[in-house]
């Protein structure tokens, strides 16, 4: 790590800047004064999940929580508003009220987006809010654990791309100390960061890539973990801009290296946090229940139309791809499958449990649990049937006996999951018309603006080559 001046007096013990539960408006404002902040952040994020924030001095927090802050729907990707059509209104959820440690004197608060007074369909922490309404009318809660890869880099004078540390150059360098020690002042950082916040930090560790490292914080309810990914991208993005770094969550920054994912570990819970996707008698092993099963034959179902929205940028197909890559083998499976522990399917069951390794990190949070949920649920109200489980490396077959045994393989471009979402019902009912119709276009069009573009690759293969 670069030598920088050590400012952040706001370090603190754990749980230091915790908002206190259950806060009301008069406990808001006497938190926000013992702790000096200035500005309150209105935020939500947009189509894609990046933060969007209008900072509010602290002396107009009832303005959020009234009327709420106005964007002009217009210049946000995602919104579907026009620029003569009425102000995207976020109303602050109070439950979300977050210090930034980063930034003394700050504070954010997540938000539902109304237009005309009402949450507007589009927006993407309300698509996921409807379908937990799903789930509770149930009794149930779906509980995830979102664990972010990521890439720290820095821009040489040359305008190349490296590893932020030049030493990291082991040809595979996962779990490497010393790759995770060179790093320290960054993910310390951004631990402390967090543990400050009350977020539970359980380990880290450098991955498969020069430069590559993951985070873990303890799983929560599905919008607690959004909301709390969210916070993380921001805090590891700000903190890494401090030292001279690029924090990328890029899903594949570049074809020699590892892609950053985003694995969901999920389970159900019912009122009283029993965990109703385990059971010890399952025959398997696995530790499953019958509604875990049905919850899997409804992701399986609609994997191809799923990726859409766990893998929905154009770099995210260099990550999912059949077979070995560039950087050696991957970690992100394109088999529609499950299986024990088996992480060449695209569903993994570490026991009593679910995790869904398709998603990389450049997915929206919010959508991706919102779809997860959709598709699970649909499962379940079938009582659709996964099948064996495949306890298979899939990277060893051919692609001849993958489709002996009928395993589907996930798209392999955006265009081809693009055009899968497209003709999902299920989605456009659970997810929404507009919103379906608004996230295809936007991806038909970045599709387009990808295929125009010409790459140094074609220049080296083409340019003198006829």
């Amino acid at each position: 790590m670069k030598d920088v001046a050590d400012h952040w007096a706001w370090r603190r013990a754990p749980g230091q800047y915790a908002t206190p539960s259950n806060i009301d408006l008069a406990g808001a404002k006497q938190f926000l004064a013992q702790n000096h902040v200035r500005y309150v952040l209105a935020q939500f994020v947009d189509i894609y999940g990046v933060a969007k924030s209008k900072a509010v001095p602290v002396d107009h927090l009832e303005d959020i929580l009234t009327d709420g802050v106005g964007f002009a729907g217009g210049g946000v990707f995602g919104l579907r508003l026009e620029p003569h059509e009425p102000e995207y209104m976020v109303v602050g959820d109070l439950s979300t009220l977050t210090l930034i440690p980063w930034a003394p004197g700050y504070a954010r608060m997540m938000g539902t987006g109304t237009v005309n007074g009402k949450p507007h369909a589009v927006d993407t922490r309300n698509i996921l809010k409807s379908q937990i309404e799903r789930l509770a009318k149930r009794g149930w809660t779906l509980l995830t654990g979102i664990e972010p890869e990521f890439s720290l880099l820095e821009r040489r004078s040359d305008g190349a791309v490296m590893p932020f540390d030049s030493t990291d150059c082991l040809q595979k360098p996962a779990y490497d100390f010393r790759g995770l020690s060179r790093a320290r002042t960054f993910l310390e950082r951004v631990t402390e960061c967090l543990q400050s916040l009350g977020i539970d930090v359980y380990q880290i560790d450098h991955e498969d890539a020069n430069g590559q490292y993951e985070i873990n914080f303890k799983y929560a309810d599905a919008l607690t973990s959004a909301d709390q990914i969210i916070l993380f991208k921001m805090a590891a993005a700000e903190i890494a801009h401090e030292l001279g770094a690029i924090c990328s969550f890029m899903p594949k920054p570049k074809s020699s290296m590892t892609g950053n994912g985003m694995h969901i570990h999920a389970s159900i819970a019912d009122a009283n946090g029993k965990n109703l996707f385990h059971d010890p008698s399952d025959n398997s092993g696995m530790g499953l229940s019958k509604l875990a099963y049905h919850f899997i034959a409804g992701i399986l179902a609609h994997a191809r139309s799923l990726t859409a929205l766990l893998a929905p940028s154009v770099n995210s197909y260099k990550r999912l791809v059949v077979g070995r890559t560039a950087s050696g083998t991957t970690w992100a499976p394109v088999f529609v499958a499950y299986g024990d522990n088996n992480r060449t399917a695209m569903v993994r069951i570490p026991y009593g449990r679910i995790e869904l390794r398709v998603g990389d990190s450049g997915m929206n949070p919010y959508l991706a649990q919102a779809a997860l949920i959709a598709a699970g649920l649909d499962g379940v109200e079938r009582e659709l049937n996964p099948g064996p489980p495949q306890n298979i490396n899939f990277y060893a077959l051919s692609p001849a006996e993958i489709a002996a045994k009928k395993i589907e393989i996930l798209p392999q471009s955006l265009c081809e999951a693009i055009e899968a979402l497209d003709k999902s019902t299920l989605f456009r009912e659970a997810l929404g018309r507009d919103f379906i119709d608004e996230f295809v276009a936007l991806k038909r069009s970045e599709w387009i603006d990808y295929h125009r573009h010409v790459s140094d690759w074609e220049t080296q293969r083409y340019l003198s080559f006829f």
